[in-house]
């Protein structure tokens, strides 16, 4: 264990005997650290915490703050739990849950960039990539393998689907579905086939991801018409995780955008 002499380290703490941490770091007596995790200098980590093995934390992260809820109360027992092998880098902030019991959550395999912010509840699936200065509400759902462009910003209890990527500089109040590109404000422009190209999907179900798409959005249908339009047809496993994002909505889902640019044909 690699502790410099600066860090405080508060009685109850439970850390690895291989990790590393900078100076001036500030760790709670609630803070689970596991194997290889390195911080760097001036992190702070209060609340319960909860961090698997290899997870690199960038100056100044702040991870299990309070969260920026009014009705939130300093007593509740909430937490943040991390996964394995994730990055954050500088100045990443992470909120825990809200509610008793509850938590805010980063899988395993995540990359996130300078400035990025957790609000209490958000749940991040594992491999997402967030570029710096995203941000990210509370309760706020991220899918497997999904690419955030910075300065990015979503509202509370959106969802964004697996293997979507937003372009930076976005906002949204709607979900995102699966396999999406998106952009702007509240608006897809077709499928991140670049994505599905490197998560291994065959041409075979890239091609039923697109038909799934353009049932959805270019039919001339609306969502309830284009749903049951779709349920009367055959498709492969791959395209029903679309469409049942799209029935799971509760907040409504992104449209396509008025100035469509064609997605890229598959050769």
């Amino acid at each position: 264990m690699k502790i410099h002499p600066t860090a405080i380290i508060e009685p109850g703490a439970n850390l690895a005997g291989d990790i590393e941490i900078g100076p001036w770091c500030h760790i709670g007596s609630q803070v689970t650290l596991g194997p290889g995790c390195v911080l760097q200098t001036r992190c702070v980590f209060e609340g319960r915490v909860e961090a698997g093995e290899n997870n690199f934390f960038g100056h100044g992260c702040v991870i299990g703050a309070a969260p920026q809820d009014f009705s939130f109360d300093p007593s509740a027992d909430s937490c943040v739990r991390i996964g394995s092998n994730n990055t954050f880098r500088e100045y990443v902030t992470i909120h825990r849950g809200t509610k008793p019991g509850t938590e805010t959550v980063v899988g395993s395999g995540c990359f996130l960039m300078v400035g990025t912010h957790l609000a209490h509840n958000v749940k991040f699936a594992d491999r997402v990539i967030v570029a710096n200065n995203a941000l990210f509400a509370g309760y706020v759902e991220v899918g497997d393998s999904s690419v955030i462009g910075g300065g990015s910003v979503f509202h509370q209890f959106i969802r964004i689907g697996r293997l979507a990527m937003v372009s930076g500089g976005s906002r949204f109040n709607k979900d995102i579905p699966p396999f999406c590109v998106a952009d702007k404000n509240n608006v897809v422009r077709g499928i991140n086939v670049i994505g599905l190209r490197r998560a291994g999907f065959s041409s075979a179900s890239r091609t039923e991801i697109r038909r799934a798409f353009k049932t959805l959005y270019r039919t001339g249908l609306n969502i309830t018409e284009a749903l049951a339009a779709a349920s009367k047809e055959t498709w492969l496993p791959e395209a029903e995780p679309f469409f049942e994002f799209i029935r799971s909505s509760k907040r409504g889902v992104c449209a396509l955008t008025s100035t469509h640019e064609r997605e890229e044909d598959e050769k």
